[in-house]
């Protein structure tokens, strides 16, 4: 039988984290930056924390979220790939953290046409 870790569908959502970053393969994109928003769904157990009432039993999702700030407004990568995995790996930092899905919008790509949105998404998991 799975360990009861193993069953437990417990969630933590940040949702619709925005900020400026200057990623992207085309100078433009670099020179001027564009708004990027980030959307992370931690896969965690909330039973202890359920049960204690005490932020040090789960994720800080405040402290988290200042973290994803960081990476988008750091130092540019090429590929919204690239940077929903550095997002995703600041994510499993935290051994509570058992995977995550971590979305990365482009809303303002450089595309030369009418579009609501460019989305990169990712799943990983502990090992």
């Amino acid at each position: 039988m799975p360990a009861p870790e193993q069953l437990a569908g417990d969630r933590i959502s940040l949702v619709g984290i925005a900020a400026t970053g200057r990623h992207g393969v085309h100078p433009e994109e670099r020179r001027d930056g564009q708004r990027f928003v980030v959307d992370a769904i931690l896969r965690v157990d909330v039973t202890k924390p359920a049960a204690t009432d005490q932020l040090t039993d789960t994720v800080d999702y405040s402290t988290l979220a200042a973290g994803i700030v960081e990476l988008i407004e750091g130092e540019p990568v090429n590929l919204i790939e690239t940077l929903a995995g550095a997002i995703a790996d600041l994510c499993l930092a935290d051994a509570r953290v058992r995977g995550v899905e971590v979305t990365v919008h482009k809303p303002q790509a450089p595309l030369g046409l009418d579009f609501a949105d460019i989305a990169v998404t990712i799943d990983r998991s502990r090992t």
